[in-house]
């Protein structure tokens, strides 16, 4: 089946959808905000594995019952799972009496259990992760930047990058609209999907680079316009594109079923990231390469196919250069 896809045609509609999606994430972001795990913000996680299946209200009712002897309690958080018969609580720091307190209450009025992890984390070391974090992302975009240059060119960069971003906001504004909760793995699943997303515009912007090569006639001229370039390369890379995505997103929505709570927000993100980066690489970095390539293929007597300067198909024939 041949494709036609018509990307640098209607570029302004793919372009405008994504703008959309980035707005409604920010709002989210802003309105919603990030539900910060233990691991950011500090405090104490116990994660339980029942013999039998949790009676969910028996446990609800046994933690709210500690709430006058122990008030940091009151500020609970508690994650059930069924597929594993575990569950996750997430509290204020604790001290030793009152951690052995809870866990004596549980033992006697919910059944037996084993302790599956067992962590208190400082808020001086919340903030520690929070800047790696940030560090992490930072310097994973600039070797990319640096990377892509090389490569190619600074504008494909630019591209790349932008369309990094806009993979990154829209990840973070739905997983706060879920309000899932934002730990280290979620961080991890954030730097999967930079590496996976710039892989496949690299294999578009790496398509676009042969077809610049081939689309020569003669020494000095062009046949077709960097639009048309641009538009034949992801028609031939559009339907690989899609093969990949859906052979990771197959693992990934297994991980999604089958991981339980404590993967939730880590397979989720990988979900989102990876079904927008296959649109962004597509749909967003090569119409960018596009609209900031063509503003510097300013015509050269040398190089144009004399053409009227008009508007065919979406594209400007002034940008039938050598590029």
């Amino acid at each position: 089946m041949k494709i036609n896809l018509k990307v640098i045609e209607r570029r302004k509609l793919y372009l405008g959808i994504s703008a959309v999606m980035v707005i409604v994430s920010l709002v989210s972001l802003f309105a919603i905000k990030l539900n910060l795990g233990v691991d950011f913000k500090g405090g104490e996680l116990i994660q339980l594995k029942y013999e039998k299946k949790i009676d969910q209200n028996a446990v609800n009712s046994t933690l709210s019952g500690l709430v006058g002897e122990i008030p940091q309690m009151k500020a609970k958080r508690v994650q059930f799972s069924d597929t594993d018969n575990t569950v996750i609580i997430r509290t204020e720091q604790l001290k030793d009496t009152q951690k052995a307190k809870v866990m004596s209450e549980l033992s006697q009025k919910t059944g037996k259990y084993e302790v599956v992890k067992n962590e208190t984390v400082g808020a001086v070391i919340g903030k520690e992760l929070t800047s790696n974090a940030i560090q992490a992302l930072l310097i994973g975009s600039i070797l990319i930047i640096i990377y892509i240059t090389v490569r190619f060119e600074f504008i494909y960069a630019v591209a790349g990058i932008v369309a990094l971003i806009h993979d990154v906001i829209i990840a973070f504004g739905v997983i706060a609209m879920l309000k899932y909760e934002i730990d280290t793995p979620f961080i991890a699943a954030i730097l999967t999907i930079l590496g996976y997303s710039i892989n496949d515009t690299i294999v578009v912007f790496d398509r676009i680079r042969e077809n610049i090569k081939r689309n020569r006639e003669g020494r000095n001229k062009v046949t077709q316009s960097f639009g048309e370039v641009i538009e034949k390369s992801i028609n031939q890379v559009f339907t690989r594109s899609i093969y990949t995505s859906l052979t990771t997103l197959f693992s990934v929505i297994v991980l999604l079923i089958l991981g339980g709570d404590t993967l939730k927000t880590f397979s989720m993100t990988l979900f989102i990231g990876m079904l927008v980066g296959t649109y962004s690489s597509v749909f967003v970095a090569s119409p960018l390469v596009y609209i900031m390539k063509k503003g510097k293929n300013e015509p050269k007597s040398k190089d144009v196919i004399k053409s009227s300067g008009k508007t065919v198909n979406g594209y400007d024939e002034k940008d039938k250069v050598l590029v």
